[in-house]
């Protein structure tokens, strides 16, 4: 059994080649596979081995200062979904390519999974404010799944997100915004630069989708959530759709 693990950490890095080495020496140390990516504002890991090892690598990993509070996410799969190791350093940990985004001063505020389940079944928050929920992902990652009524983007890459919305920008007003993607990581950005565009009624999911599945399943969302490896997607209780097919 393989155990996997994605995860993303926004924080200071100031020597980002140094620190793209140790993960390469300590990944490669602990057999594992996948990518890691390093950049001035953190860390985005995709990596898979034996799970003594991804869980020492986790632990290892959080005894820097900087990644003690770093957010995992586990799942399994019968054997690794990579074919091998690539660590890199990049200018961002995910491509946005546009200004205001930047987690690293402040986070754009977020709620919670079972929180977001519980407005969807209303309709609206807590306050009765209608609810908007709005993918970050490419079209896709929608066509495997998304949550039921969401708003998607007709966009292949995440750097569009902008000029996509923008024609739909009207839609947005009077609602509660919650953004989701895969992991967190784009809604994240996606949430702060849409704030600093006048937006203040957005949030992120935290977590995700795959937060999302690991706290409350698949309760208003349909179909699967695609990953970036050779697993292609997963269903709510983390199942590779790629070992369902075989």
């Amino acid at each position: 059994m393989t155990l996997n693990l994605a995860a993303y950490h926004f924080v200071p890095i100031e020597d980002p080649q140094a620190l793209a080495s140790r993960l390469q020496a300590r990944a490669e140390a602990m057999a594992l596979l996948g990518t890691a990516l390093v950049a001035g504002e953190g860390v985005n890991l995709f990596l898979a081995g034996a799970p003594h090892n991804v869980e020492g690598f986790v632990s290892w990993l959080r005894n820097d200062p900087r990644f003690s509070g770093m957010r995992v996410k586990l799942s399994e799969s019968e054997s690794p979904p990579f074919a091998k190791l690539k660590v890199k350093v990049k200018p961002e940990i995910v491509s946005f390519r546009h200004q205001n985004a930047s987690p690293l001063d402040v986070r754009a505020p977020s709620v919670a999974p079972a929180t977001l389940a519980r407005w969807i079944s209303r309709g609206s928050d807590d306050e009765g404010r209608p609810l908007l929920l709005l993918d970050t992902r490419n079209r896709e990652e929608v066509g495997y799944g998304t949550f039921a009524g969401a708003m998607t983007l007709p966009i292949d890459n995440f750097v569009d997100l902008p000029r996509a919305l923008a024609a739909r920008r009207d839609e947005l007003a009077g609602k509660t915004v919650v953004g989701f993607c895969t992991g967190g990581i784009r809604c994240e950005k996606a949430a702060l630069w849409m704030r600093a565009q006048g937006m203040d009624n957005v949030l992120q999911l935290d977590g995700g989708i795959l937060g999302y599945f690991e706290e409350v399943g698949g309760m208003h969302y349909e179909g699967h959530c695609f990953v970036f490896d050779e697993r292609v997607a997963l269903d709510p209780e983390l199942r590779p759709l790629a070992e369902a097919a075989a």
